[in-house]
């Protein structure tokens, strides 16, 4: 069982060369696993419940070998656990802060400010939902799914040209349709995301845990199971309808996609 079933993640690899050399020497002397998903949502949940500063335990990172060379995406657990905890403390009214952070707890936030700031976060992660927006990066052949230690799983990758040019295409396609606004910003923001990484990179989008309660919702709706999951078909299929002025085609799509996804997000509330 996962630490944290109910998490997906969007991910980029970094070539081993875009490291400085001390982290290039670390990373090529990891020891490439298969269970660093859970290693990584294990220290994710310990630097929560600990409140232990970014520098005070070194971080593992994702690997994949492919053609000879290494890609690496850091687990930056404290980075992105303690940049969580001050977007937390900007969403509230100051005098309703202390209520919820002890002062010792804003000092350490405060202190390592520096250390959240300079770290950019190889991983995004939702809970409970797949953003449509991840899907506009990949192409359905580019989907890996089946079963492993009796557990169902599903994963895209690509370079993260590909990435970047499907979500470029994206972004247009909602600003003509819609115009701007949440949505687009959204888009824009993870196409911001991406910028920052080396042109050779890989990204990857995991379902985690997400894909046993996926499998179970499609088999209850009397559906094959993970092969009856087309959420990348669908979305592709709702941005081609908008490009075409096809309303239709559009809302088939992604009504398809959204209703297949609120089943699993409402478990949310039935656990």
């Amino acid at each position: 069982m996962r630490p944290t079933p109910y998490v997906a993640s969007l991910r980029i690899y970094e070539p081993i060369s875009a490291f400085s050399p001390a982290e290039s020497l670390r990373w090529q002397s990891i020891t490439k696993t298969e269970t660093t998903t859970n290693e990584e949502q294990e220290r994710a949940l310990s630097r929560i419940i600990t409140s232990e500063p970014p520098a005070l335990k070194p971080d593992g990172a994702h690997i994949i070998d492919q053609d000879g060379k290494r890609y690496v995406c850091p687990w930056s657990t404290a980075a992105r656990c303690w940049a969580a905890l001050e977007d937390f403390k900007t969403s509230l009214p100051n005098n309703i802060t202390k209520l919820f952070l002890p002062q010792n707890l804003e000092e350490a936030i405060s202190i390592n400010s520096e250390v959240i700031e300079d770290k950019v976060p190889h991983i995004i992660s939702e809970t409970w939902m797949i953003p449509p927006r991840w899907f506009s990066l990949f192409s359905p052949e580019e989907r890996v799914r089946g079963h492993k230690l009796n557990e169902p799983f599903t994963y895209f990758r690509t370079s993260i040209q590909n990435a970047k040019k499907r979500c470029m295409f994206t972004h247009q396609t909602v600003v003509a349709s819609f115009g701007n606004g949440p949505i687009e910003q959204e888009i824009a923001d993870l196409l911001e995301w991406m910028d920052l990484f080396h042109p050779e990179s890989i990204v990857e989008l995991d379902y985690g845990g997400l894909a046993t309660y996926l499998e179970n919702s499609l088999i209850e709706n009397g559906e094959p199971g993970l092969d009856g999951d087309t959420s990348c078909e669908d979305l592709h299929l709702s941005l081609e309808g908008l490009a075409s002025g096809d309303g239709a085609r559009a809302g088939q799509g992604y009504q398809r996609l959204m209703s297949r996804w609120r089943r699993v997000a409402a478990l949310e509330q039935a656990m």
